[in-house]
């Protein structure tokens, strides 16, 4: 099984862009963020003209998740039922062949003193408990997405100079380790464990990519009993050269289990 995620930051916009990759990379299933489209005016015709059966969930010019499946979901549902905030379209969950796949999009935060700060850390929380709530850590599931932490200093660029960074900052990198201690291995970082990789340089500097100044903020997870099947798991860094690129790019890892 080959899974993939991709913030794309406007399906719409950069379409011809998640049609190519498809088409050169086949995964079994590709998870999206930042749509930002509602779902009235969603692509899903032209992705589903590809062969893959399509899940979308989303807002106008805002937020948004989709996961593009190979084989139809055996279930889907939408948004964290825990916590009673609001979801802003962040995550879908689907079944495939047994094995749960959660797509998410985490608030990035804007600001340690915003209230979207305070409102990520706490959706990682109610993330946890909806993991506690939904599923197993004995049996297989995958978490993957746009988490919007760097980890660890390895997975960002300067460190020292983000200390004080919403997708760096201790509480936010102590909220995200809570929720992946439930039961969750980086399969990146157990492939890879001193490997300086990014999938995410910002546009508002013009120089990141060139000068590999980013950010590892996109994540494959994966329960102890699958990750142990993780054979590959790698960053697609091409895509973010393009002329029409997001601000992030393609992340993927492959699974030695069949997919009928």
């Amino acid at each position: 099984m080959k899974i993939a995620t991709f913030n794309v930051n406007s399906i719409r916009r950069r379409l011809p862009l998640v049609l190519d990759w498809l088409q050169r990379h086949q995964p079994d299933v590709l998870c999206l963020q930042e749509t930002k489209v509602q779902d009235s005016d969603f692509p899903s015709l032209a992705l589903a003209s590809t062969g893959y059966h399509v899940t979308f969930r989303g807002v106008k010019s805002y937020s948004g998740v989709a996961v593009l499946s190979r084989t139809e979901p055996e279930g889907v549902s939408y948004g964290l039922d825990v916590g009673g905030s609001p979801d802003e379209e962040r995550l879908i969950r689907i079944v495939i062949q047994g094995i749960p796949i959660i797509n998410t999009y985490v608030p990035q935060g804007f600001e340690l003193d915003s209230p979207k700060y305070a409102y990520k850390l706490k959706w990682f929380k109610r993330l946890r408990t909806y993991f506690q709530k939904h599923l197993s850590p004995n049996k297989p599931a995958i978490w993957c997405g746009d988490m919007n932490v760097a980890p660890t200093p390895i997975d960002v660029h300067s460190p020292e100079k983000h200390l004080k960074h919403v997708c760096y900052h201790e509480d936010a990198r102590k909220a995200y380790h809570e929720a992946v201690s439930w039961g969750f291995v980086d399969v990146f970082r157990k492939l890879y464990p001193d490997r300086q990789q990014y999938t995410f340089w910002d546009y508002r500097k013009p120089s990141s990519l060139d000068a590999n100044k980013g950010w590892r903020i996109d994540h494959i997870l994966a329960t102890v009993p699958l990750a142990e099947h993780c054979t590959k798991c790698d960053v697609d860094v091409e895509p973010r050269r393009d002329p029409t690129a997001s601000d992030h790019t393609f992340l993927w890892a492959e699974f030695e289990i069949s997919m009928a």
